[in-house]
């Protein structure tokens, strides 16, 4: 009859022991452990990809920069073709009162627009 009994009693201890290891490792202090190991090993790396994120983001600030002001330059030059049809007509209106006044004056001064023309050749 002992046998039974100390069999019994064994089977308690163990399932006590057993209960107890698997309490001990799922104990909350462990978990936390286990989770600064893991912080531990994959900050750096963290940290890494973080610098390299702020790089390519002022990097990218930069490319933006450029081309918004490269864009407002090409409009500025599209813009600007009025002014250049404007300058254009004041050039070819100029020209056109230089030679009536040129007109103008090789009739009054025949003689003279003569020697001038002579001097310049």
């Amino acid at each position: 009859m002992e046998e039974p009994e100390m069999q019994l009693k064994v089977k308690k201890v163990t399932d006590k022991f057993t209960e107890s290891l698997y309490v001990l490792a799922n104990e909350p202090s462990v978990a936390l452990f286990r989770l600064q190991e893991h912080v531990r090993r994959s900050l750096p790396e963290l940290a890494q990809h973080k610098s390299d994120m702020q790089s390519w983001e002022e990097q990218s600030q930069g490319a933006i920069y450029t081309v918004e002001y490269a864009c407002s330059a090409i409009k500025n030059m599209t813009d600007s073709g009025v002014y250049f049809k404007s300058i254009d007509s004041l050039l070819k209106h100029s020209i056109a009162m230089k030679e009536q006044l040129n007109a103008a004056q090789g009739r009054r001064y025949p003689a003279k627009s003569r020697e001038n023309n002579s001097r310049i050749i």
